[in-house]
């Protein structure tokens, strides 16, 4: 009976273990609690009835208390809606990233303050969504080395790239053709995400129809690129995001080929050397890199990833699903000079705001991007 009894321990232990490797997926060790505490409810709702957020594809905090969103439109709700409805799609069962027939372009572009509430609605620039039958909008960024804090928006379905002033009052530019994709100097791709170097060149994820990271200088004209499809050293096969490192280190993130790229500048402006490929991952979705390491979003299970640069796993923690704080793809991040974590989703469709814990360690925090000093 005593031996029996072992087994018995022995064998559910091991399920549970099963268990556990089940739930984690694709998540590997050291695996711990998030370091931070979700604000429950913290995106405050301001469509009219019978609509919803859209999905949130793009978030920059400007400052704690200025918040840039992108969104996918809104989401045109069911009836009959809840009295407690909070606000977002996922609340009744909705996913509105496959939900595309209830999707309706209004309310792309806007701020909010620190506690989630509308600062500024830029809807005047609404109709450059308009007739998407895609997902439209996909980053939004600002260059930490721009006086004027100008506004990127990417438009993934249109291949078009736009740059606003920063208070919204003016679109100052316009690059790529309305629909048309193409893969020469002047035209995109579907492209993805844009990041600006030290000294003044911006480099474009030109990220699923071509795979290549466009170099460009400060006045968007043309000096080279690198990059291609495949699966060998320095290739791609879906490049969903692209951040700026210290020492010229560029890290480019593959979705669907499951890595990291890290190539460096060079003395050419026009050319980058590929350095290595970092990570076994499954759809890494966001990127954020800081002065010794970077943290990417990743599916399969949803979590957050650190490697330091040489590509070792320093600490993971995974995302629930259970809501109402939970997330379905944390498709965009970013981080204030305060340190509090936004994270946009894609398919519940809302921003949530994430504030360090009390006594969580620095180094598992993610710091705002890295900046040259």
């Amino acid at each position: 009976m005593h031996k029996f009894n072992q087994l018995a321990v022995f064998l559910l232990a091991f399920l549970a273990a099963g268990a556990t490797v089940a739930q984690q997926g694709n998540a590997r060790g050291p695996i711990g609690e998030s370091p931070y505490d979700v604000i429950s409810g913290w995106h405050q709702p301001f469509a009219e009835r019978g609509f919803a957020f859209g999905g949130n594809s793009g978030i920059f905090a400007e400052s704690p208390d200025r918040i840039f969103i992108g969104q996918r439109g809104e989401t045109v709700l069911p009836y009959p809606i809840p009295d407690d409805f909070p606000g977002f799609a996922g609340y009744m069962g909705l996913n509105a990233l496959r939900d595309t027939t209830r999707r309706t372009w209004q309310n792309c572009l806007y701020t909010v303050n620190g506690d989630g509430e509308l600062l500024e609605l830029w809807d005047q620039w609404d109709y450059l969504c308009e007739g998407s039958d895609g997902p439209g909008p996909h980053r939004l960024r600002i260059s930490p080395y721009d006086p004027e804090s100008r506004v990127w928006l990417i438009n993934e379905t249109f291949s078009q790239i736009y740059v606003f002033a920063n208070d919204g009052s003016e679109l100052l530019a316009t690059y790529g053709e309305k629909g048309v994709s193409g893969d020469d100097e002047t035209y995109f791709g579907r492209p993805q995400d844009v990041a600006f170097l030290p000294d003044g060149r911006i480099l474009i994820a030109d990220g699923l129809d071509n795979n290549r990271v466009m170099i460009m200088d400060n006045d968007m004209n043309y000096l080279g690129e690198f990059g291609s499809f495949g699966t060998g050293a320095g290739q791609t096969n879906t490049i969903h995001a692209v951040a700026i490192g210290p020492d010229g280190l560029v890290f480019v993130l593959d979705r669907s080929g499951g890595r990291v790229n890290v190539w460096r500048t060079t003395d050419s402006p026009a050319e980058f050397e590929f350095v290595r490929a970092i990570g076994d991952l499954t759809l890494p979705l966001d990127i954020i890199v800081n002065e010794n390491d970077f943290w990417i979003t990743d599916l399969g299970p949803l979590r957050f990833i650190n490697y330091d640069f040489e590509g070792n796993l320093k600490y993971t923690w995974l995302v629930p699903r259970a809501l109402p704080d939970g997330y379905l793809e944390v498709h965009t991040i970013s981080v204030d000079s305060d340190g509090n974590l936004y994270g946009g989703d894609n398919q519940y469709a809302r921003t949530q705001k994430f504030v360090p814990k009390a006594g969580s360690g620095p180094e598992l925090l993610i710091e705002a991007p890295w900046v040259a000093p």
